[in-house]
């Protein structure tokens, strides 16, 4: 584990006084995009939508002390490097250098010289290095490597995504079940995950962890999409077999009817793409969720099939968490090969400066469980999402 030698002594910066385009008598407001996201809305049949409570962020006294315990995750190779600096320039551009949040990247070798001395140039906060355990990046003693290996084999004939890669599956497994047990993330609470190639299209003006916080918000996400369902065969059986053992652990107001379409009897494969995800490490440190992950770790489906992180995280998240804590990003903007988020209405792309083409963003489209988020949570849709749904 190396920790950057150089301490972060730069102080959030509070953004300048903006004109209210509303009017009002106070004389001093801010444009919303300095106090939060977008507030979403609920529809309301016959009436005027009604407008979901959310607590802003006041740019007048907020101070650097009102940072939380946060940090950007990257798990990555030292192959990765310059894709990954590109990630982090996007980030620090449209977010962090404002707010100057630490870095923590891990890898299950050891970062080279050349890739810590080149991140910590270019993060605004402190630069983490931590080297993953062995014991989170093998095979535990349960699993029959020959039997791993067979279906890996299998799969290659399947053509199945990632369905031959071995180091794909430790990945999986280890998003999943190890990365919040890092020792250099023990002193945090939030964390927004960061991979290589991506992009952010839009400005963030706010302090989103704080935000996140405030809101009671411990989940989010910007891409929703179906799951390959010949990766996960067995997943919601072997989950419905906890469920059955741990009822204790079920949200009162879960998601459930976002997982499935009959009761969860079947699992429609909806999941939140966990290459962007900002929410609590202590969620994954609960009790419902590491008794979750010891139950399907032991069931050996990250390599006897291909379970991903991104729906055991999602199931988890809509099962164990009231769906009031989970929360979707439309006015990030997001890339990450090959699906966009982009803000729909136009208001929002001027407000937050967002450089993305509304026309690829995928939030609406057919294959998208993003439209059923927002049916289950009863709200009312962006300005404009109809012209986006070809």
């Amino acid at each position: 584990m190396y920790n950057s030698s150089q301490p972060n002594t730069k102080q959030a910066d509070v953004p300048p006084a903006q004109p209210n385009k509303q009017g009002g008598s106070e004389s001093k407001k801010f444009e919303q995009k300095y106090l939060g996201p977008v507030p979403k809305a609920l529809s309301v049949e016959g009436g005027a939508p009604q407008p979901v409570d959310q607590k802003n962020i006041d740019p007048d006294t907020y101070t650097e002390k009102d940072k939380v315990k946060a940090t950007f995750v990257s798990l990555a190779r030292n192959s990765d490097l310059y894709s990954l600096v590109d990630s982090i320039r996007e980030v620090e551009d449209r977010f962090n250098k404002k707010f100057h949040y630490d870095w923590t990247f891990l890898n299950d070798v050891e970062f080279s010289s050349e890739f810590k001395e080149t991140v910590s140039t270019i993060v605004s906060g402190k630069a983490n290095f931590g080297l993953i355990p062995k014991e989170h990046w093998s095979y535990p003693e349960w699993i029959d490597q020959e039997k791993a290996a067979l279906v890996r084999e299998k799969m290659r004939e399947q053509k199945i995504i990632y369905g031959h890669s071995e180091s794909y599956r430790h990945m999986c497994r280890f998003e999943s079940g190890f990365f919040w047990r890092q020792e250099i993330l023990k002193d945090y609470d939030y964390y927004w995950r960061v991979e290589p190639d991506i992009k952010i299209y839009c400005d963030i003006d706010y302090d989103v962890f704080k935000w996140m916080k405030d809101n009671g918000k411990e989940y989010s996400f910007t891409i929703s999409l179906p799951e390959y369902k010949e990766t996960i065969p067995t997943l919601w059986q072997t989950t419905k077999e906890f469920i059955d053992k741990h009822k204790e652990y079920l949200a009162p107001n879960n998601m459930m009817n976002w997982l499935s379409d009959d009761d969860g009897n079947t699992y429609n494969g909806c999941h939140f793409w966990s290459n962007f995800e900002i929410a609590s490490l202590n969620f994954w440190r609960s009790d419902a969720y590491r008794s979750y992950f010891e139950h399907l770790d032991k069931a050996g489906g990250f390599f006897y099939e291909r379970w991903g992180d991104a729906p055991v995280h999602s199931i988890a998240a809509a099962l164990f968490l009231p769906k009031e804590k989970i929360h979707f990003f439309e006015d990030v903007g997001y890339y990450h090969v090959p699906f966009t988020n982009c803000p729909v209405d136009p208001e929002i792309r001027k407000e937050r400066r967002c450089n993305c083409d509304p026309q690829k963003d995928f939030s609406w489209r057919g294959y998208s469980c993003t439209t059923k988020y927002y049916n289950v949570n009863g709200f009312k849709r962006p300005k404009g999402w109809e012209k986006y749904t070809g």
